[in-house]
């Protein structure tokens, strides 16, 4: 697997780690944000791109069913305003990653 892919496995899973610990208030992944890590690891092994793997939210394929879509898009939320303070070089290369352009202006 390559760098960029890991890196965005670990933020997946740093990010439900946050939002598992403050709301299920568990010390490790209950077993609902486990199923949830391991199947976002799945899809991002599995993308046709690859290494050019575009952010979920500007891609063209949708590969998460309706239900995982909606409890990733809840645990982002959740948990995307958290990283800057728990894993803020996470959480900057998942922003440039997620919105290139409005972060890094191209002259």
């Amino acid at each position: 697997m390559s760098r960029p892919l890991d890196r965005e496995i670990e933020t997946l899973r740093v990010m439900i780690g946050i939002y598992c610990r403050s709301v299920h208030r568990t010390a490790v992944l209950c077993d609902s944000c486990r199923e949830l890590a391991d199947y976002a690891q799945q899809r991002v092994r599995r993308c046709p791109y690859g290494d050019a793997k575009p952010a979920c939210n500007h891609c063209p394929i949708h590969c998460y069913e309706p239900r995982m879509r909606a409890r990733m898009i809840e645990v982002m939320r959740f948990a995307g305003p958290k990283m800057i303070w728990r894993h803020p070089v996470l959480a900057i290369r998942h922003m440039i990653r997620k919105n290139p352009k409005s972060i890094i202006k191209k002259e």
